[in-house]
């Protein structure tokens, strides 16, 4: 039974953020596709930010209407969400109309909002229903969840998108002339399989997570907590199960919700801080979230496809494969010493400072042509990625043991920096043209 209840929280988290995950994986196959081109990305962080409505409303009904809100039927209607979204992409995804005299995806915009809408809102219903569980199961969620960005990153690596090579073609001018003109025209190869391939992959994973979802509602708990303790021994269960997994809640009796409670007062005596400190640790949660979330997702086309689609394929999987894998790191080897996180937020700020500039160089980056170039710049996009994503997992460790509230402020000075980042970046990419693109084999760079 204890099996079968990790496997179905793993499970159960997978859902989490699969979607919007395998969407970002996929770019480098979409842009190529979709009018929006280069600028796909700036328009997608946009639409990721106002799916916090759903998390918003949520947080709303816990106010003001406490004790209302089925959970459960959130739960089940995000996910059916999802599902239905993912399968409408598979048929929908390139489909364009004309808005203001220019094509526009307007499927993929509406499908990509209500899958965000889906993760985003998971974040504040997932992990409540997991409270129900004992803390060792909450580990295994956060497995799941971490699984969520690896399986899909994993998937675009065995696709092989972002293939491209240059061909030669003739094109006959004028109607009264046999004349043919000879250019270099950019042939991109067949994946392994298609983009409707890859998004069925999706559809399945989000139905694996609303079947462990219905297994996990109908087994039998002993276990579970009820509805007016769960709030008061959320932070307890969270604790116990990032820093002892090991440690159960069920049939262990007094002496081990003392060993508990004991365990987090000492944790909450170790995390007291001051002003100074607590304003650095949230200003490191803002300039984290900004950058990882809005100002560098929003150009990382510009700053990998001049180097060509493989670069650019490379850069998004493995990215999302280094987010997992530095938050499972941060689970087991944790540092909460400000001076290494703000050494490490300083390391991966760099790593981004660099891609920002090949992106403003764009489209004749340093390197160009070479496969030093394209090393260089997958290198730097996967270690930006795994650095500040240790980073964000730190912070968050940090105010948790703190206290509920600076958990809760956490989460707002998150979202608040993905929001600044992704509607700082939007205009300059949008309205000012600041980032330049150019075809793979026709852009002519000075030497």
């Amino acid at each position: 039974m204890a099996l079968l209840l990790h496997l179905l929280a793993c499970a159960f988290g997978l859902g989490s953020w699969v979607a919007v995950n395998g969407l970002w994986v996929e770019l480098p196959l979409i842009v190529n596709a979709l009018p929006e081109g280069w600028e796909l990305p700036s328009y997608l962080t946009v639409i990721i930010q106002l799916a916090n409505l759903g998390p918003l409303l949520v947080t709303l009904m816990h106010k003001l209407c406490p004790g209302r809100l089925n959970e459960h039927a959130v739960i089940y209607s995000i996910l059916s969400i999802g599902i239905l979204s993912c399968i409408l992409l598979i048929f929908f995804w390139d489909k364009t109309t004309i808005v203001a005299g220019a094509s526009h995806s307007t499927a993929f915009f509406i499908l990509t909002f209500f899958l965000s809408l889906v993760d985003c809102t998971s974040s504040v219903t997932f992990l409540p229903f997991m409270m129900q569980l004992p803390a060792k199961y909450i580990t295994t969620y956060f497995i799941g969840e971490g699984l969520s960005g690896f399986i899909p990153g994993v998937l675009a690596l065995a696709q092989g998108v972002g293939m491209a090579k240059c061909v030669n073609s003739s094109q006959t001018l004028g109607n009264y002339t046999d004349e043919e003109v000879w250019s270099l025209q950019t042939e991109y190869l067949s994946p392994n399989f298609s983009t409707q391939v890859f998004f069925s992959f999706l559809v399945a994973m989000m139905c694996i997570s609303l079947a462990a979802f219905v297994g996990l509602n109908r087994l039998p708990r002993t276990f579970e907590l009820s509805t007016a303790n769960l709030v008061a021994n959320t932070m307890d269960s969270v604790s116990s199960g990032f820093d002892n997994p090991g440690v159960e809640t069920d049939g262990e009796g007094e002496k081990s919700q003392r060993t508990v409670g004991e365990k987090s007062r000492h944790l909450l005596v170790e995390a007291q801080h001051s002003m100074y400190q607590l304003a650095c640790i949230y200003f490191l949660v803002i300039w984290v979230n900004a950058a990882t979330n809005g100002l560098l997702p929003s150009v990382q086309t510009y700053s990998c496809m001049p180097y060509g689609n493989l670069a650019y394929h490379l850069s998004a999987a493995l990215a999302s494969v280094a987010n997992p894998v530095a938050c499972t790191i941060a689970m087991f080897f944790q540092n909460r010493s400000l001076i290494f996180l703000g050494m490490l937020t300083v390391l991966g700020t760099g790593f981004g400072s660099y891609n920002m500039a090949m992106a403003a160089m764009s489209p004749c980056p340093l390197l160009r042509g070479s496969a030093v170039g394209e090393a260089i710049i997958v290198l730097s996009w996967l270690l930006f990625t795994g650095t500040l994503s240790y980073v964000k997992v730190m912070v968050g460790v940090i105010l948790r043991d703190r206290s509920h509230s600076a958990l809760v402020w956490c989460g707002a000075a998150a979202q608040m920096g993905s929001l600044v980042g992704s509607v700082t970046m939007f205009p300059l990419i949008n309205v000012y043209r600041l980032f330049k693109s150019g075809d793979f084999c026709n852009t002519q760079c000075p030497s």
